[in-house]
C-alpha cells in the first residue's frame, strides 16, 4: 500500500515523508513546490508536481496508486496574512481540501491525516486548552482549518471515510539527523527568525506585543519539536490501520514558553545576545495557548522525545547553519 502526503516537500510534511520512508512505506508526494523545496524529498519517495485543487491530477494519482492513506499538510500558514487576505487562505486550506477529500472519497481511500492547528481555539481563558473547548478562531486561517476538520467529520459519516485530525501548537526545531528542516526564506516562525538573528542572517528581530496578560508581557506558546508531531502522525496512521475511531487530537507538551523566554534559550544555545526590537501586536494573535495534550497519549499511544525547549532551539540552530552553508554552495 502506498500513502500520498501532501505538501510533502515543505517543513512538517518532509519530515513526514523521512519518517514513512525510514519505516518502509511506499510514498507519493503532492506539492507544487511554492514554499517547499525537492531536495528536502526523501529520495525513497516519488514526486509528483502540482496543486491540490487539480481535480483532473488528483484522479490520475488516486487511479495509478492505491492508496493506503492521505496525509494532508498543504496549505498557507501565515496568521496575519490570512487577516488581510482571507479569501486566499478559505481558497488553498478550505476549498482545495474539499477537492482533495473528494477523491479520496471517490477513490475509495479508507483513511485521512489533516494537519490541522491550535489556531481554531482563538483566544482561551483557561490554560491548558483541551479538546472539548468550543473552537472560537479570531483569523481566517484558524477558521479555514475548522472548516477543513468539519468537512472530515461529515465526511466520516457520511462516506465512512476514517480521519485524524491533529491540532498542532507550535512546532519547530528540526530532523535530529540534519535531513531536513524549516527552510522557508521568509518564515514567521518564531524559533526560526531567533535562530537567523542569531547567526546574523538578520540585523534583528521584532517582539509582536509586550503589553499581553501574561507574566512578561509578550505572547506565551507551548513549542513542540517537528519530530514529536510526526511521531503523532505516525501514531494517529498506525492507530487508524489498526480500527481505531477516527478523532482530533491536540499535539502539544502541555506546557508554554513566552516570547523573551525562547529568545533567551535561542541567546544561550548560540553563546551571544542579538538585537531586539518591542513593537506593537500582530492581528490574530492571542496571548497564550498552551495544549491540553493527555487524549494523543492516551488513546494513540504517543510518547515524546524531544521534550524540551533547549533541544528543540540546539536542533533548529544547527539546521540553520546547514541551511546557509547548503545556500552558499
Amino acid at each position: 500500500m502506498t500513502v500520498l502526503v501532501t505538501g510533502g516537500a515543505g517543513y512538517i510534511g518532509s519530515h513526514m515523508v523521512l519518517a514513512l520512508t525510514d519505516a518502509g512505506e511506499d510514498v507519493v508526494v503532492l506539492d507544487n513546490l511554492s514554499t517547499g523545496h525537492w531536495w528536502a524529498i526523501s529520495p525513497k519517495a516519488k514526486l509528483a508536481e502540482g496543486d491540490i485543487g487539480d481535480e483532473a491530477m488528483l484522479a490520475r494519482l488516486m487511479a495509478e496508486h492505491q492508496f493506503d492513506a492521505v496525509v494532508h499538510f498543504a496549505g498557507s500558514i501565515v496568521v496575519p496574512e490570512s487577516v488581510t487576505d482571507p479569501l486566499a487562505y478559505y481558497l488553498n486550506n478550505t476549498v482545495k481540501s474539499r477537492s482533495l477529500m473528494a477523491a479520496a472519497v471517490k477513490a475509495k481511500v479508507p483513511r485521512f491525516i489533516f494537519s490541522s492547528t491550535a489556531a481554531v481555539y482563538g483566544e482561551t481563558t483557561n490554560e491548558p486548552v483541551f479538546e472539548t473547548v468550543l473552537p472560537k478562531p479570531i483569523s481566517p486561517y484558524g477558521t479555514s482549518k475548522l472548516m477543513t476538520e468539519w468537512m472530515l467529520r461529515d465526511a466520516h459519516a457520511a462516506y465512512g471515510l476514517q480521519y485524524i485530525a491533529l491540532r498542532y501548537f507550535n512546532v519547530a526545531g528540526a530532523d535530529p539527523q540534519g535531513r531536513t528542516g524549516q527552510s522557508t526564506p521568509r518564515a514567521t516562525h518564531l524559533i526560526k527568525v531567533a535562530c537567523q538573528t542569531a547567526l546574523g542572517q538578520r540585523s534583528h528581530m521584532d517582539v509582536y506585543g509586550s503589553d499581553y496578560d501574561t507574566p512578561d508581557g509578550t505572547c506565551l506558546r507551548d513549542y513542540i519539536h517537528v519530530s514529536d508531531l510526526i511521531a503523532a502522525h505516525m501514531d494517529g496512521l498506525a492507530h487508524l490501520r489498526k480500527g481505531g475511531e477516527s478523532g482530533i487530537f491536540n499535539c502539544g507538551y502541555g506546557k508554554g514558553y513566552s516570547v523573551l523566554e525562547v529568545i533567551k534559550a535561542v541567546e544561550k544555545a548560540e553563546g551571544a545576545p542579538f538585537k531586539v526590537n518591542m513593537v506593537g501586536r500582530r492581528a490574530g494573535d492571542p496571548a497564550a495557548i498552551v495544549a491540553g495534550a493527555r487524549r494523543v497519549r492516551e488513546v494513540l499511544g504517543w510518547q515524546p522525545k524531544y521534550d524540551d525547549l533547549d533541544t528543540i532551539v540546539s536542533s533548529a540552530l544547527a539546521w540553520e547553519r546547514r541551511l546557509a552553508q547548503r545556500n552558499a554552495a
